[in-house]
């Protein structure tokens, strides 16, 4: 009878052992199913999130900044997501540099008790824009961004805005493909498949989000949701307000298609709608997007973006953005903050469990969809992709691409002003872009609001591009402002004045009188008025005021928007290697009194309309 009794209860031991190493996550980690790549996502989720903590959900929903991630900060809070702020990357930080910051952050993450890899994400405005040595475009090209923002280590790109800019006083106009929702719609398509790569036709279901595994690609993020570019006056972070009609029309198309291409993420807008933040609009994020869109996705807070639904009152705005639906808040210095408050409210039945588990299977979705569980660090054979000699001639052609021609006058025996000659002209270049990558670049390049200077990073500058591609009997002339003596006495057969806004992002950018800085306005008067032939060369995020009496010293002009780090592709044009096929994606205006006006508009008067531009 003993020796039963002591078998059944060596037997009762054996089970319970087994028992709790299948439900204890320290002894059963290595052989847990969340780490099988063979088992379904939905099962890994579940795995994982039954094993997670309250703390470490919440870690998984908080993005700190890079400057606060140390190792304790790792562990302690169990972070699993980090932004990169670009303003604090040194000046010539290699790929090499970036990838081993970044591993080393990646080691951190997986030394956790449950090893669940962090998500390290970057703006990607108009290329992989922080990188020192990366190639700047004239706006995002998906594949190439992808590869150099994988060739740094990182995963994650805040890209593409999606935002349909209705009125160019908005300073983030230029990040906004078109005032034309298709326009935006079709670019968002392409875009989205050039970082995540293209969706399979069986993948499993609308919303779901995809990202191709391998060494190529990146999740995108949709931004800012919604109604961003169409605020009153183009005020950023300002009130759109206007009907749902408009709304669903006009702001919300390029959403849907998004989600239809698998998008990873949604970014919400720092504006509100008709007097309600966005950050807290549980109608449109959870009710419209969520719910009705059928997105599975995460949703992601803007920098700071939940501390400024109600200023005076952080709980307040804690407990309104989770209820509303952001699943991951950006909040890069006050985590501990954060991350106390929540906890708070979710201990106190404030915030339901069932809130916090909804946003924490998204972020896994993404993590486990992207392959992050199996391939965590990154390559440093990646580090050959920045600012390769490929991506240079994909942003050079899309210069070409996108330059539009809006005048070109003829000059009588000579004949049309464009294309110049380069043989045997004498040809003054005048202006403060002409000689300048970073205004060149604009907002968003190596710093937030950018910078002036050719030593921002590598590229061409559109003085150096005339230069080499005139042929040596033609003479090149440079002064930044000439003087009226200077031009009279240097006889020249052609001038090419470069001139434009200086750099800007966001906010910076407002502006209520869009006129072309000084000296610009003063350079083309001054040069135009004394040379037979001048061509301007128009840089600028968006279009500016174009007076009658200044137009008709304008010989030909062109509009060659923010050109990039490859300003090359500018002088394949004026000088006749490749014709002018650009057309405009946003009408240009006649007086800034008249705005906005959108293509489509019963009392339609541009200066240029929607789609022009002359070959």
């Amino acid at each position: 009878m003993a020796s039963t009794l002591f078998s059944l209860l060596a037997i009762f031991i054996i089970v319970m052992a087994e028992f709790v190493a299948g439900h204890d996550p320290e002894v059963s980690a290595a052989t847990a199913a969340y780490k099988d790549p063979s088992k379904s996502i939905r099962v890994r989720i579940n795995d994982l999130m039954e094993r997670m903590s309250l703390s470490e959900k919440i870690g998984q929903m908080t993005q700190i900044d890079r400057s606060r991630a140390t190792t304790d900060v790792m562990s302690n809070y169990c972070i699993g997501n980090q932004p990169k702020p670009g303003d604090r990357t040194p000046h010539n930080f290699s790929s090499r540099k970036w990838i081993m910051t970044i591993n080393k952050l990646q080691e951190a993450a997986l030394a956790t008790r449950l090893g669940i890899p962090m998500l390290y994400a970057i703006d990607a405005v108009h290329g992989h824009n922080y990188a020192y040595r990366s190639t700047i475009f004239p706006h995002n090209i998906g594949a190439a961004t992808a590869l150099e923002a994988r060739a740094t280590g990182v995963r994650y790109v805040f890209s593409p805005t999606i935002a349909v800019c209705r009125d160019p006083r908005w300073g983030r106009c230029y990040e906004s493909y078109s005032e034309d929702p298709a326009l935006v719609k079709l670019m968002t398509e392409t875009m989205i498949a050039g970082l995540e790569g293209d969706i399979p036709p069986n993948y499993s279901i609308k919303g779901v989000p995809f990202v191709e595994t391998g060494q190529t690609k990146v999740a995108a993020c949709a931004k800012h949701f919604v109604g961003d570019g169409g605020t009153s006056g183009g005020v950023d972070r300002g009130n759109a307000e206007m009907p749902w009609k408009e709304l669903a029309t006009v702001h919300l198309p390029p959403y849907s298609t998004a989600i239809l291409k698998g998008v990873a993420s949604v970014m919400l807008s720092y504006s509100s709608w008709n007097g309600q933040k966005m950050h807290a609009n549980r109608r449109l994020v959870t009710g419209l997007l969520k719910t009705r869109l059928k997105f599975r996705g995460f949703v992601i807070s803007d920098f700071d973006g939940i501390d400024k639904i109600k200023d005076a009152n952080y709980s307040y705005s804690v407990e309104a953005g989770i209820s509303a639906g952001i699943d991951m808040v950006m909040t890069p210095y006050e985590f501990r903050k954060f991350i106390r408050t929540l906890t708070y409210q979710v201990e106190k039945g404030i915030i339901p469990m069932t809130r916090i588990d909804d946003a924490v299977a998204r972020i896994l979705r993404v993590k486990f969809t992207m392959g992050l569980f199996e391939n965590p660090y990154a390559d440093v054979e990646m580090g050959s992709q920045l600012g390769s000699e490929e991506h240079r001639e994909l942003a050079r052609e899309a210069v070409r691409k996108s330059l539009v021609l809006l005048k070109n006058d003829d000059t009588g025996r000579r004949g049309p002003s464009l294309p110049l000659p380069k043989y045997g002209a004498k040809i003054l270049v005048a202006g403060t872009h002409a000689n300048n990558l970073g205004y060149q670049c604009g907002g968003w390049t190596m710093q937030w609001q950018g910078q002036s200077g050719n030593n921002i990073t590598q590229g061409t500058t559109i003085l150096s591009a005339i230069a080499s591609t005139v042929d040596p009997s033609t003479e090149v002339l440079y002064s930044v402002d000439p003087s009226a003596e200077l031009i009279e006495l240097g006889n020249f057969s052609h001038a090419i004045v470069v001139v434009g806004e200086v750099p800007y992002a966001e906010f910076d950018g407002d502006n209520g009188n869009l006129t072309i800085p000084e000296p610009g306005l003063t350079t083309i008067s001054n040069v135009c008025d004394r040379v037979v032939s001048c061509v301007v060369v128009l840089v600028s995020g968006r279009p500016l005021v174009l007076e009658p009496h200044l137009l008709s010293k304008i010989h030909a002009l062109v509009a060659a928007w923010l050109p990039g780090t490859e300003g090359q592709g500018v002088a394949d044009l004026l000088f006749g290697d490749w014709p002018f096929t650009g057309r405009l994606p946003r009408t240009w205006f006649k007086r800034v009194v008249l705005l906005p006006i959108n293509v489509g508009d019963r009392n339609y008067l541009p200066l240029f309309p929607f789609g022009f531009g002359l070959t």
